[in-house]
């Protein structure tokens, strides 16, 4: 009962063991191979594009990606400032600045109507908007059907951090394929898993093609080493592809058992007041994490009160991102705010959601909530 149930860690077994075995024995362990092909391929047909690039991770894939659609020094990229701080640093690799814009109290995705102002505004104020770079936060698109139309009329790229989402869809189009590029991840606590991996998706073929040449090193193609500009050590290797492959076999399976959970979490807390769940009403979404939002006024704890009751339960559970115009790092950044990221930080709680958890960890986790639950009615009774 000590063995620590974790938030979201890799779903992995027999079949992927097969894949990486077989990999290794044809001979391509190099960061080239007919499992990196393959593994592109099968990629850009689930998610709807003409081609892909896949890298060693999902920062270098949005490097790549603003690299690509053109974005330089002393541009603003517009960012929400509820993310991972890989979607802002790779702004700061290319010397571009971002601006950060708040989110969807509900959805946790980037507020579409401050996305359009934060454009309008840096314009007036002379300055390139190089890209708009919204991310698909917990495994559920952005509402692409406003803000993909507000992009092509102001002529602004628009860059898809799809890291989180790869398997959702938003009215029927796949994450990943909104943008003129779209960057994955297949980091170990993503939805699939590659141990670290990263993919562009595109169908734009010399935008896919300018990546994968600067991606191995920009290196010329001749008979010697020849480089005619900087490039990056950032291709993925033919045996990580290869477990890329097989998770891609199961994908529909991890989804379905990551709804399930979160199916259950939601008959868990319907009934408690002031407790929802995060984009609860997205059909779309993969469930990659499950959160909930606690309002201490109406169900008189906190949720750092059930993080650490759980945490007593060697149960692993998050803080929802910290908003990047909190960073220390990123002080004094420009940035048009309502106060709902700060809320969702404060208020936020990230759930246990892997597809791996075994139905004994599932019990666990909904026995301690109960217990939780349950001790909290009794005080407030007393």
């Amino acid at each position: 009962m000590s063995q620590t149930v974790y938030l979201s860690p890799p779903d992995v077994g027999p079949l992927e063991e097969s894949y990486l075995v077989a990999a290794l024995r044809s001979g391509w362990v190099a960061p080239v191979g007919p499992d990196l092909q393959a593994f592109e391929r099968d990629v850009a047909e689930r998610v709807g594009t003409d081609g892909a690039v896949a890298v060693n991770s999902g920062t270098a894939a949005l490097h790549l990606a603003l690299l690509g659609v053109g974005v330089g020094p002393g541009d603003v990229v517009v960012v929400p400032t509820l993310t991972f701080i890989a979607t802002a640093n790779a702004v700061r690799y290319i010397g571009a600045r971002p601006i950060f814009v708040d989110c969807d109290p509900r959805s946790g995705n980037v507020d579409v109507g401050l996305v359009d102002e934060a454009v309008r505004r840096s314009r007036s104020a002379g300055e390139r908007v190089g890209a708009v770079v919204p991310v698909d936060m917990f495994g559920s698109c952005v509402d692409y059907s406003r803000l993909v139309p507000i992009c092509a009329d102001a002529g602004i790229p628009l860059v898809e951090d799809a890291a989180e989402a790869l398997g959702a869809h938003h009215r029927g189009r796949p994450a990943g394929s909104f943008g003129q590029v779209g960057a994955l991840s297949f980091n170990g606590n993503k939805i699939m898993t590659t141990s670290g991996g990263g993919m562009l998706v595109s169908n734009d073929a010399a935008l896919l093609a300018r990546a994968r040449h600067l991606s191995t090193q920009a290196r010329e193609p001749t008979p010697h080493y020849e480089h005619r500009e900087t490039g990056y050590n950032y291709r993925l290797s033919n045996l990580l592809a290869a477990l890329g492959r097989a998770q891609l076999v199961r994908l529909d399976g991890m989804i379905a058992r990551r709804r399930h959970l979160r199916d259950q979490y939601a008959k868990v807390f319907a009934p408690v007041p002031g407790v929802e769940l995060v984009g609860l009403d997205d059909a779309g979404s993969n469930c990659w994490l499950t959160v909930i939002t606690v309002d201490e006024e109406q169900c008189g704890w906190r949720a750092a009160d059930l993080a650490a009751h759980l945490a007593g339960h060697h149960i692993e559970t998050r803080p929802v991102w910290n908003p990047m115009h909190r960073q220390p790092v990123f002080v004094g950044a420009d940035s048009l705010l309502t106060g709902a990221a700060d809320r969702l930080f404060t208020h936020g709680l990230t759930l246990p959601s892997g597809s791996a958890l075994t139905e004994q960890q599932v019990g666990r986790v909904f026995e301690a909530i109960d217990e939780f639950l349950t001790g909290q009615a009794t005080g407030r009774t007393a």
